[in-house]
């Protein structure tokens, strides 16, 4: 392997809340011609998707972490090293992301791998004979896992990757109740929020509306909204279900999983433990990297290390 495979944070930029919020803070705008489809569901819902510069070559199929989209820094990023490597690349917007409210009364879920099973399907019909992988973020990232490890040897992708996963997500409930004094916590649960009261009118008959306004935390904000629209029994169930740590082992695609033992999302301790990793995944634990961070010397390292992850399967 090349000299990227290992993490080193730049100078003055190990601490892991500026790793973690460097990019939306400081990154320039990554210029991108982005063509949106949009595409019908089954259940009459809806989702658009993002396809980047290129119309030809193997494609890479992005999903994004948690109130993300296609326009997030880490995505166009993304879109941009892979899109001069070769890859045709394509982000989908989970329900309610691209800037327009979905339909249903539900969102999208830290487990809802039904969206993702849908577009990898579509896509790969659409497109039989080409190389097709993915790469999902912290949320997305959960999902895709997830995904991977239900579909087994059917998954329909060469390779996938996934970056700072919140593999337990009671753990990371737990430790953005305390990280970075409650700043990630506040900013995505006010997200979340704007969201609920944009679709008021069709989730009032099935959340209490005025209890998810007042919710202080992800794990309350879960048990009031996410489990009710989404048929989970309870936060716990939900939580339970959802986690991507107990699918690991089931993933039979070709996977390299990314992660800052720092990450401000979750405790260390949740890291999945390499003994337990099948052959075919890879785990690569940087001691620095924040969330979705990976701010070297030489830039954003991610866009580095997961083109040349994938560069072995350009040809294919």
């Amino acid at each position: 392997m090349s000299g990227t495979k290992h993490f080193t944070p730049a100078c003055c930029l190990s601490n892991p809340h500026i790793q973690t919020l460097w990019p939306s803070l400081f990154r320039r705008p990554v210029s991108l011609s982005l063509q949106r489809e949009r595409i019908e569901l089954p259940d009459g819902d809806f989702v658009d998707l993002d396809w980047g510069e290129n119309t030809h070559g193997p494609i890479a199929i992005l999903f994004h972490g948690l109130e993300g989209s296609g326009n997030s820094s880490y995505i166009r990023g993304l879109m941009m090293a892979l899109g001069q490597q070769g890859w045709r690349t394509v982000v989908m917007n989970f329900r309610g992301c691209s800037g327009e409210p979905n339909r249903l009364a539900r969102a999208y879920h830290s487990g809802d791998t039904g969206d993702i099973q849908f577009i990898i399907t579509l896509v790969k019909q659409r497109y039989p004979d080409t190389c097709m992988v993915a790469v999902g973020y912290s949320l997305g990232g959960n999902a895709l896992l997830k995904y991977l490890g239900e579909t087994g040897s059917t998954s329909q992708l060469e390779s996938a990757i996934a970056v700072s996963v919140p593999f337990d997500l009671d753990n990371a409930a737990h430790t953005l109740r305390k990280s970075g004094f409650g700043i990630y916590q506040n900013h995505l649960l006010k997200n979340l929020k704007s969201t609920v009261l944009s679709k008021k009118q069709i989730l009032a008959s099935i959340i209490d509306i005025n209890a998810a306004m007042n919710t202080k935390n992800f794990h309350e904000f879960d048990h009031i909204v996410t489990a009710q629209l989404h048929g989970f029994r309870g936060v716990d169930d939900y939580y339970a279900q959802s986690s991507s740590n107990q699918y690991i082992s089931l993933i039979t695609t070709p996977t390299l999983i990314l992660h800052a033992k720092d990450d401000p999302f979750l405790h260390s301790s949740a890291i999945p433990d390499k003994k337990n990793i099948p052959k075919l995944v890879q785990l690569e634990v940087s001691p620095h990297g924040g969330h979705v961070g990976f701010i070297s010397q030489q830039g954003y390292w991610l866009e580095q290390r997961i083109p040349e992850f994938l560069s072995h399967f350009l040809n294919r």
